[in-house]
């Protein structure tokens, strides 16, 4: 080299390479001679050498600089380019997929489909892009590699999805390439379900499920194409053993039945729903089943046998009110068909639950000449009993009753307490007439004529009466002049009469809302009860009632609106109810006349023209110094609020109040620790306090209250025969059925080991017999493990005596005492008995 003899350092190195093929060094001299000397070929061959001797000891920089020399001087084989993009894999991603794109193209012209495969897969690794999943998939379908073609094609399909293309062509490619993988099956069946396919979807689910290997997933995609193609029967297997296996996918289930119903299979749905109720009132869910079912009728084409069946779920579950409007929508549905004999039997199972029912007297009409005159005289009769009894109270109004008595003594004791009192005296002296001396023996009367400032006088106003029997007779004149003075005299009584008729028929209307309110078991109810009968008695637009905290969002909002009127949106009645009960905070009674131009309005604009105001009227729900909410009343014309309509109306704001905080105390108690966990019945030590706060309530109402007690035999016999963890698992279960099935107001205890207390709020003797029979029912598939037979019982019950001048605490001690005396006879007389115990003397029962 020194003497300028390059080619024979050329010869000498490539000896020295024959003699030693590992020396890189040499190598190197070598190639780079040969290039001096323009022996490009061998150059390159030298190079060549180099390259793949530095890919293969991982010197990654040194086979890119020999690589590169190399390109200058030749085009690389597709080998050498694989190599240096997987050196550039980790270094320089985009020179990498462009180095194979070149390895690419000399093997499309040499023809070499297997190794261009590998090579995109190499490319498709560094850019997973749809059109290169595309390629890959094409190029392995081509050469039969199926598996790796379904595989493309489904990435490719995902891919397509999730960029919210169709992708349903990849799924079916997928699919082509190898329907026997469940994944690309899966996701195949769920395209076409998305698409409406449900006969192809089908038809691809169907030998994976029959296979008996199918996932949850597969079977649940099953059973969704088998509903969807009207398949219920078919789904029906399927989709109740995923319920049994999780109870959570019970909406799937109810989906089915509503299916049936809508494809005609009413005697399926009603099948499938029995199986349902069964199984969720194991778990003590029955009462959510029930209002499920409710919201599913609601929701599908009228059934007959659904409803037959939802009407027997609210007889079971001592449900009158619900019992009776299912039957009447019975009848109706019956009607339509023609089918008048089952609509008389409907009408009268509804009338024998509640012969006041508003139409009955229609309906019955409407089955004149349809049915068989016995029958129908039969169905007549129980609305002629109530005819009887309506004529009765008419002629004999003297004795209305404690009913009567309550509602005039309420009118009396508001007129009093916001300075009426001309009107209270009214109303007082009605009192005197239909209840004479009744003061001596209420003390709450006699205590509201003492706040009222007056006396009765009975013997003054016997011969006031009597006087003008002994009146001499008086001249012509004089009779014509007493005759005028008649007529004046009546015409002021009509003109007073007519002055505040309005008064008297609003305040007749508050003792009859107050008992509704009083019987609703929760706020919601309290509210809808609360502006549903107020929009309705004053005609009002709109009637709102809302809980709700200053400076916090309203926590629960009912609306009333006349009929033609939609309901108003959330975000109106919100802003409303927030803007005008900071109103009322700060001013009291609210009356605005003209709410479109009304300043403190301006705020709520948008919300007044959606719900159409006028004028409104707007009263805060306050307890003490606690703002609880607001009440709303508005008009979609001018309207001029009267001061009684105020007063009434605020009275009645005020027994919402109460109704509210009853409704809150029951949910309490319910919810805090006097409750089992495990049986859901409330504990032994609650007994006498919510027994003593029911006959307050039910004193209040003038309603009846009734307990009973049922004893499933005693404690340490059925332990030695069952064993006690049986005997424990049994109650539980008794206590769970009994806290799903009972009613709202009605409270459930655990009174001992093996005896159960219900408190029967309004219900009398003859109502809880009634409730003993429908819990014995229910009680027909309680079994002690390995028994056949059903638990048996013995009950024992008891009225109260209740009397507006008894004290609470003798009424519950002495019904309590009675009701466990029966227990004790009924125990004696055996299992199976009833016994009902009355007070020996009613009217002296408890002593004040």
């Amino acid at each position: 080299m020194q003497k300028g003899k390059t080619a024979d350092a050329l010869v000498e190195y490539l000896q020295i390479l024959d003699g030693d093929p590992q020396n890189d060094n040499v190598r190197q001299m070598a190639a780079d001679l040969c290039l001096s000397l323009n022996k490009g070929a061998q150059a390159v061959k030298l190079l060549g050498e180099l390259f793949e001797r530095q890919v293969a000891a991982t010197d990654a920089t040194r086979a890119s600089l020999t690589y590169k020399k190399l390109a200058r001087y030749t085009n690389p084989t597709w080998e050498q380019k694989v190599r240096f993009g997987q050196l550039l894999e980790h270094s320089n991603k985009k020179l990498a997929i462009g180095t194979y794109e070149n390895a690419l193209e000399d093997l499309q012209r040499q023809g070499k489909k297997e190794e261009g495969l590998l090579v995109l897969r190499r490319i498709v690794s560094l850019d997973p892009s749809q059109a290169n999943h595309l390629r890959v998939a094409e190029l392995s379908a081509e050469l039969g590699e199926h598996g790796m073609a379904s595989q493309s094609f489904l990435q490719l399909a995902e891919l397509t999805e999730a960029s919210e293309g169709n992708a349903g062509q990849w799924f079916e490619r997928a699919y082509t390439e190898n329907p026997t993988d469940p994944k690309i099956a899966v996701a195949y069946g769920k395209s076409l379900l998305s698409r409406g396919e449900a006969g192809a979807a089908i038809f691809i689910f169907e030998p994976l499920v029959q296979s008996g290997d199918a996932s949850l997933e597969l079977r649940d995609l099953y059973a969704q194409a088998l509903l969807s193609a009207n398949r219920c029967l078919d789904s029906e297997p399927l989709i109740w053993q995923m319920f049994e296996l999780n109870p959570a996918r019970m909406h799937q289930v109810v989906n089915l039945i509503g299916k049936m119903i809508d494809s005609d299979l009413d005697l399926e749905a009603v099948t499938l729903a029995r199986k349902l109720e069964a199984f969720q009132r194991r778990r003590g869910e029955r009462r959510s089943f029930i209002a499920t079912m409710q919201e599913l009728l609601a929701s599908h084409r009228p059934s007959a046998d659904m409803l037959e069946f939802l009407a027997e779920l609210f007889n079971a579950s001592n449900r009158e009110t619900d019992y009776a409007q299912a039957l009447l929508k019975l009848f109706d549905l019956y009607c339509a068909k023609h089918d008048y004999q089952k609509a008389g039997e409907c009408l009268d199972r509804a009338a024998e639950v509640d012969p006041y029912e508003p139409g009955h007297q229609k309906r019955l009409e409407a089955l004149r000449g349809k049915i068989d005159d016995q029958r129908f005289n039969v169905i007549a009769s129980r609305f002629t009993a109530v005819k009887k009894e309506e004529q009765t109270i008419k002629i004999e109004e003297p004795t209305l009753g404690a009913a009567a008595l309550q509602d005039l003594m309420l009118q009396a004791e508001i007129l009093v307490q916001y300075g009426m009192r001309s009107k209270a005296i009214e109303r007082l002296q009605r009192i005197q007439e239909l209840f004479p001396r009744e003061e001596e023996r209420n003390q709450d009367l006699q205590r509201l004529y003492i706040s009222a400032g007056i006396e009765p006088q009975y013997a003054k106003s016997a011969a006031a009466a009597a006087a003008p029997a002994v009146a001499p007779a008086t001249t012509p004149a004089a009779a014509g002049e007493t005759a005028a003075a008649a007529a004046a005299a009546a015409t002021a009584v009509a003109t007073s009469a007519a002055s505040h008729a309005a008064d008297v028929s609003s305040l007749a209307k508050v003792a009859e809302i107050t008992r509704k309110l009083y019987h609703q078991g929760n706020a919601e109810g309290v509210l809808k009860t609360a502006a549903n009968e107020i929009g309705a008695n004053w005609r009002t637009t709109r009637c709102i009632a809302a809980l709700r905290k200053p400076g916090l969002p309203p926590s629960s909002v009912q609306e009333y609106h006349a009929d033609g009127l939609i309901h108003a949106s959330a975000a109106s009645l919100v802003s409303l109810v927030e803007t005008l009960q900071d109103l009322a905070v700060a001013r009291g009674t609210v009356m605005i006349g003209d709410a479109r131009n009304a300043p403190e309005l301006i705020g709520v604009r948008g919300a007044t023209e959606e719900l159409q105001i006028e004028s409104l009227l707007a009263l805060p729900l306050t307890e003490g110094n606690d703002q609880i909410g607001v009440l709303i009343l508005t008009q979609n014309t001018g309207r001029v609020w009267q001061a009684t309509e105020v007063l009434v109306i605020r009275t009645l704001s005020d027994q919402v109040l109460i109704a509210l905080n009853n409704a809150g105390l029951r949910r309490l108690v319910k919810n805090l620790s006097v409750t089992d966990e495990k049986s859901g019945l409330l504990k032994r030590a609650s007994y006498l306090d919510l027994l003593q706060a029911e006959t307050r309530r039910g004193l209040q109402q003038g309603t009846a209250v009734t307990i009973l007690l049922m004893q499933f035999g005693r404690r340490s016999a059925m332990i030695k025969e069952y064993g006690e963890q049986s005997v424990t698992a049994v109650m539980e279960q008794i206590g769970q059925l009994f806290s799903a099935n009972i009613r709202t107001n009605d409270l459930a205890f655990r009174y001992e080991a093996t005896t159960v207390a219900l408190v029967l709020g309004d219900t009398g003797e003859k109502e809880a017999l009634l409730a003993v029979e429908k819990l014995k029912r229910l009680l027909g598939e309680v079994r002690f493990p390995g028994k056949d037979k059903g638990v048996e019982f013995s009950a024992g019950l008891a009225q109260a005596v209740m009397r507006q001048h008894f004290d609470p605490v003798d009424i519950v001690t002495e019904v309590a005492n009675r009701a466990d005396h029966a227990l004790e006879q009924a125990v004696v007389q055996g299992p199976g008995k009833v016994v009902s115990q009355t007070p020996q003397f009613a009217a002296t029962a408890a002593v004040a």
